[in-house]
């Protein structure tokens, strides 16, 4: 919800007159220098409210109606600065600020690349401490969006739909993401911890879709009046849906694609040419997805990363004796919050998790979501949804 700056309005009078942590006022709005005293002029979003419309009806007083609606005054006169509270008609319309208290999301779906940016747009205009940017685009110029939160020191990364075919897991994550938010607008925990306190002491970036053009492939079918549209039907030997496919619209299976091991994958692969899956491509990190996500993780020197997919119910945490001593632990409590098993080690070469283990010598895991074959039904949803958000949340205190 965006408002005016009066004359005496600060970011601290704004977020104090909302009941909103003062960190999230000055995140949603870095226009505003720290020094200033007064925003006189500027737009100020209120992180958490969007504004509805009232119509006045008879009896009706400003301080009736802050009263019947439980909101400070002063919130109805700096959302109505252009008329006059003080003498109020019959049917003039006043605008109010509704915090928004319940999620909005619909991510229970089939989730493509469309609908995740629009749910991108709708959480930055509720949320505007949201930091939004794209690391790149896909080979048919999708963008490749991250989400940034917090402001804490320790930098977590969380991606999904790495695989075309285990698109659920961004809808998830979605949905993880917007109770994270509320939990923080609303002052509340989340899994019995302060979700201020999570803000505050971990900064994470979420890549929700990295896969966008594999997922729309899965979902929607080839990409018409494309020069994909033939080349995926040859790939796909003529089946009659793209349901098993993993990997980009290229046909390279992009969590096979990072330079960890890469010649083991490549020798021992049946696929030597692009395929649904398991084609790891002709030399590591050609493509654009693969390349953008190795730019970012360079970039930002994660602290950990944690990449999502689908299925098994367990994670994987180790690669080759590189991963660090605290990993075992995190691992630890990764399994205790969320029923999923531990595993060390798997015979397993150049995904992304292995590659960062190995470049940087730093916590990595592989989450396997649910059980049964991909992609995982929709009646999987809230189930998984629940194990996740644990580990989501552990994420950011272990």
């Amino acid at each position: 919800m965006l408002v005016d700056a009066r004359r005496g309005d600060s970011l601290w009078y704004i977020s104090t007159l909302f009941k909103l942590p003062l960190e999230l006022m000055m995140d949603s709005n870095p226009h505003v220098k720290k020094e200033d005293k007064e925003a006189l002029g500027q737009k100020i979003a209120i992180p958490g409210y969007t504004s509805t419309k009232y119509l006045v009806k008879q009896g009706d007083t400003v301080q009736s109606i802050a009263n019947e609606f439980g909101l400070p005054l002063d919130t109805l006169y700096l959302l109505n600065q252009n008329m006059s509270l003080a003498q109020l008609n019959i049917e003039d319309e006043i605008r109010m600020p509704m915090k928004v208290k319940k999620a909005f999301l619909t991510t229970k779906k089939h989730y493509d690349s469309a609908a995740l940016e629009q749910d991108i747009k709708e959480l930055v205009r509720i949320f505007p401490f949201v930091k939004c940017n794209s690391i790149g685009q896909s080979v048919l110029n999708n963008p490749i969006y991250q989400l940034k939160i917090g402001m804490g020191t320790k930098k977590i990364h969380w991606n999904a739909s790495f695989h075309a075919n285990e698109w659920i897991t961004s809808a998830v994550t979605m949905n993880l993401l917007q109770d994270y938010l509320l939990a923080l607008t609303k002052g509340e925990t989340i899994r019995g911890v302060s979700a201020m306190s999570l803000y505050h002491q971990a900064t994470i970036s979420i890549v929700p879709m990295v896969n966008p053009d594999g997922v729309d492939l899965v979902l929607n079918g080839p990409p018409v009046h494309s020069p994909f549209e033939k080349l995926v039907t040859e790939i796909n030997i003529d089946k009659p849906d793209f349901l098993n496919w993993k990997a980009n619209i290229r046909g390279i299976d992009l969590n096979k694609h990072f330079p960890a091991n890469w010649e083991i994958e490549k020798n021992r692969k049946e696929e030597k040419t692009p395929s649904p899956r398991d084609f790891p491509g002709f030399s590591p990190l050609t493509e654009p997805e693969a390349k953008a996500m190795e730019a970012l993780t360079r970039a930002e020197d994660f602290d950990m990363v944690i990449a999502v997919h689908t299925q098994g119910e367990e994670f994987y945490w180790g690669y080759e004796g590189f991963e660090p001593k605290e990993s075992e632990k995190m691992a630890e409590e990764f399994e205790r919050v969320s029923t999923y098993k531990s595993v060390r080690y798997v015979d397993s070469h150049a995904g992304f998790k292995d590659w960062f283990i190995q470049e940087f010598r730093k916590p990595g895991f592989t989450l396997e979501l649910g059980r049964g074959i991909n992609p995982l039904p929709l009646s999987q949803y809230d189930t998984i949804y629940k194990k996740t958000l644990g580990i989501f949340i552990a994420a950011l205190y272990v």
